[in-house]
């Protein structure tokens, strides 16, 4: 693979809570309808941070844009 054509973050491991919740939440289709690199940054959004209370904020987070649509980390997304 070229340089100009390879991934600049690596891709995000998804955890089983998450899976989980997008499908008890019923959210795994909208999820899925994502372009990769929002999956991608949610995911790290999600992995990167220590304290388990947070990953549980920022997975609500998620799990709200989702829900709302037009929303891709706080900002408007026309998607």
């Amino acid at each position: 693979m070229s340089p100009a054509l390879r991934p600049l973050r690596k891709r995000e491991d998804m955890p089983d809570f998450v899976r989980d919740a997008l499908d008890r939440s019923g959210l795994r289709a909208a999820y899925d309808a994502r372009p990769p690199y929002q999956r991608n940054d949610y995911l790290l959004w999600i992995n990167k941070v220590k304290r388990e209370s947070t990953k549980y904020k920022h997975l609500a987070r998620m799990l709200e844009e989702l829900e709302v649509g037009g929303v891709y980390m706080g900002m408007k997304w026309n998607g």
